[in-house]
C-alpha cells in the first residue's frame, strides 16, 4: 500500500514515528521536514494532490489538532479526509464515507490511540451500497 503523508511543524515528530512504525507501507513523504514553523494548508494540499493524481492509495495528514490540515485537504474535490480521534471514527470513516485521507491531531490524541486508529483505518473496507450514492453527493459543485 502506498501512502502520501504530510504534516506541519506540530505534526512533524508524529509523522516520522508513523513512517518508522509502519515500514510495511510505502510512504511518499510530502513534508514538513523539520519542526520549524510552516503553514499546514501547504501540506494538506500536497497530500491531497498526490492521492488525486494516483501517486498514493491513501493519505495521512497531521497537525496539532488535525482540524486545519483536514479542512485544507478537503478543499480538494475528490478528497474525503476524516479527522479521527477514536477507532470507531476510523472504522466508520472507511465503512460509510470511503475516506481516502486520515487526519490526526498530534497534540490532542495520544500516540498509542493514533496507532490503533491507523490500524483500524487501513484494515477497514468501504461498505458500498447505499453509502455510494451519498458519497456522490459530496462533490456537487
Amino acid at each position: 500500500m502506498k501512502i502520501s503523508i504530510g504534516s506541519d511543524h506540530a505534526g512533524f515528530e508524529l509523522k516520522q514515528k508513523i513512517i518508522d512504525r509502519y515500514s510495511s507501507f510505502k510512504f511518499n513523504d510530502c513534508g514538513a521536514f523539520s519542526n520549524k514553523s510552516v503553514d499546514y494548508p501547504d501540506f494538506g494540499h500536497k497530500v491531497a494532490n498526490s492521492v488525486l493524481k494516483g501517486n498514493a492509495d491513501y493519505g495521512i495528514v497531521v497537525c496539532g489538532s488535525g482540524i486545519g490540515i483536514s479542512i485544507a485537504a478537503n478543499r480538494n474535490k475528490g478528497i474525503r479526509a476524516a479527522l479521527c480521534t477514536s477507532t470507531e471514527h476510523a472504522k466508520l470513516s472507511r465503512l460509510h464515507n470511503d475516506a481516502n485521507v486520515l487526519a490526526l491531531g498530534s497534540r490532542l490524541t495520544n500516540e498509542q490511540d493514533i496507532y490503533n486508529i491507523i490500524d483500524v483505518f487501513f484494515n477497514t473496507n468501504f461498505e458500498g451500497g447505499r453509502h455510494s450514492d451519498r458519497i456522490k453527493k459530496i462533490d456537487y459543485i
